[in-house]
């Protein structure tokens, strides 16, 4: 069995990240999604996330690509992680392209590109510009 991970914030789920968790689950049998919990998001990310950890949860447990959702809290974390669940494929965004190079020895990485008309950041702006209210 190969075995894929990702990870993310996954906050306003929209139809990038469901491309995304599907080109990742397309590289292996088994999708492990990381997600950033709101304690890691808040004080290492500094992002607040519309949607709590255990509804973002639950929305990405419902998704038919993905196998197991775990929590992330620390950058660290993701060479444990590869170990830990026996990782074939590291993927992420090609936002993040080459920071994550050094995990090669332990896995293939697969940099995937965004969805390049969506993000969560862009939903975001647009609602403050429509709502006069400032989002982060």
């Amino acid at each position: 069995m190969k075995r894929v991970v990702t990870y993310g914030t996954f906050d306003l789920l929209h139809y990038g990240h469901i491309n995304l968790l599907q080109r990742a689950k397309q590289l292996g049998d088994y999708l492990i999604v990381c997600l950033s919990t709101d304690k890691f998001n808040k004080e290492e990310k500094n992002k607040n996330t519309y949607f709590s950890y255990d509804e973002r949860k639950r929305l990405l447990e419902a998704i038919r690509y993905v196998d197991l959702v775990v929590p992330e809290e620390s950058w660290e974390q993701k060479e444990t992680d590869i170990d830990l669940y026996h990782i074939d494929v590291f993927v992420i965004g090609d936002d993040w392209e080459g920071k994550f190079d050094f995990l090669k020895d332990k896995c293939q990485v697969v940099y995937l590109p965004r969805t390049e008309e969506i993000s969560t950041s862009r939903i975001k702006n647009d609602l403050s510009l429509k709502s006069g209210v400032i989002l982060q």
